[in-house]
């Protein structure tokens, strides 16, 4: 008999659903019925790239399930004011209707919805069919905490009450926090400007709907955010998550991965490669895409870069041919793959990443220095905790024109490599993050907290 029926919602990107489904993998193990809920699009991109054969309505346990998101079919899911646009004013009617189809197809009663805090418009939902909120943050603790602090920012005068910055300033909220600077807020950096206040609204009116849950848990962990966690003790770091250490359980990746590249890094020397992947969100431009590539050849290092089928568009096909002639012999490059197998290798020496939270928390797991690229959003911040805070890399400095040239993509490279004061703190974090999920640390502790609270009546 499970222990109850949980339903998991996360925001309807890959950086939200890869923690949402390690999550969902860990509640099944403690005997939970899970129902994983992803918008209609990304479940068929979820249940394309599932590798194994059948039928994907069942994923070691979890039932997959899916709802419209209010976007028609041909429209750009990667504009995020779009989507939440959309999403926030189509999704609660559905998944209402989906509550109630389970219950009639005889499914057990949902009794806790696990929502992503980013989906906050689903806890009133729950309240409404007698399910019961827990919310779930699937970034770093510093960026809720700043979308908590909205209110004091504003009355300080460092916001408008638009989310604008007044004051151009280096923000720090607390001692051990990540400075950032006002120019560089997740929510004024999340897609075209016009659209910003679509996500400003979002941001404050889920800060509003997070009361309405009974436990607020993040993928996170305490010794990496130390100083957030004090301003908020009430929320509850769970990190950082994984679904097992055997790389058994899918994580609902949108992309067939590619495994190719895991036999081509056992053929590697230790700490030599460098690995270079941007998520699923970031594009470049064909310059900034050449001098990457032309970057990474300058190392002479190995490389293994993942370059999704959309990250470059218009790229000279001619020229990529040419330039993966000249480095078959140290480089490959796949359109996907499973980062944290890829971060756990031995081969790997540094992390050329975009920071994202999911990629970030990966490279702390598994002691890999990084080189800081970020794109968008809370990547910044991100950022600023490797840079910063934990000292366990670099970032790149675009020139005056905005391109990050070949010549500044190889020196940092070589930089990051070639401190071992890089590694060496970078395997302090990983022993920490170790201790924390270990039995009887701090999020450890926490997750068996979150589960006595699931399986009470």
């Amino acid at each position: 008999m499970a222990k109850g029926h949980v339903m998991v919602l996360p925001m309807p990107c890959q950086g939200h659903v890869t923690p949402l489904m390690e999550l969902s993998h860990r509640l099944v193990d403690h005997g939970f019925e899970v129902t994983f809920v992803n918008t209609e699009v990304d479940h068929a991109l979820v249940v394309a790239a599932l590798p194994r054969e059948g039928d994907g309505a069942l994923l070691h346990g979890i039932h997959l399930a899916s709802i419209p998101d209010g976007l028609a079919d041909d429209e750009d899911r990667k504009d995020l004011n779009k989507l939440v646009d959309a999403y926030s004013r189509h999704m609660p009617g559905y998944l209402e209707a989906l509550v109630a189809e389970m219950e009639a197809a005889g499914r057990p009663k949902v009794s806790w919805l696990v929502g992503d805090v980013n989906m906050g418009w689903s806890f009133p939902v729950a309240k409404k069919l007698g399910i019961r909120v827990a919310s779930f943050w699937p970034a770093s603790m510093a960026c809720l905490a700043i979308m908590l602090k909205i209110p004091n920012l504003i009355q300080d005068g460092v916001l408008n009450d638009k989310g604008w910055p007044v004051r151009e300033e280096t923000l720090q909220l607390a001692p051990g926090m990540p400075p950032l600077h006002t120019s560089l807020l997740s929510w004024n950096n999340a897609g075209a400007p016009e659209g910003q206040p679509i996500i400003f609204d979002l941001v404050c009116r889920n800060n509003k709907f997070n009361d309405l849950a009974e436990i607020v848990v993040g993928n996170s962990f305490q010794e990496a955010e130390a100083g957030a966690f004090k301003l908020f003790p009430d929320i509850l770091p769970i990190g950082p998550l994984f679904a097992d250490s055997a790389f058994l359980k899918p994580v609902g990746s949108f992309l067939p991965e590619d495994e190719r590249c895991l036999k081509w890094l056992d053929a590697r020397p230790d700490g030599s490669v460098v690995y270079v992947a941007f998520g699923s969100m970031a594009i470049f431009d064909p310059r900034q895409f050449q001098e990457l590539a032309e970057g990474l050849e300058l190392t002479g290092r190995p490389f293994l870069w993942v370059v999704r089928p959309d990250f470059t568009p218009g790229l000279d096909k001619a020229w990529l041919h040419d330039f993966q002639q000249r480095v078959a012999g140290t480089g490959m490059i796949v359109s996907w793959c499973s980062q944290q197998q890829v971060l756990a290798h031995r081969a790997v020496a540094c992390f050329v990443s975009h920071c994202g939270w999911n990629s970030t928390l990966e490279a702390v797991r598994n002691g890999v220095p990084v080189l800081c690229w970020p794109y968008f959003c809370d990547q910044f911040l991100d950022r600023s905790y490797v840079t910063d805070v934990w000292r366990t890399g670099l970032a790149v400095s675009p020139g005056e024109d905005g391109v990050v040239a070949k010549e500044e993509v190889k020196f940092k490279v070589d930089k990051v490599i070639g401190d071992a004061g890089f590694r060496k703190r970078a395997g302090w974090l990983k022993q920490a993050a170790a201790e924390c999920v270990a039995e009887g640390g701090s999020s450890y502790e926490n997750f068996t907290r979150f589960v006595e609270l699931l399986s009470s009546e």
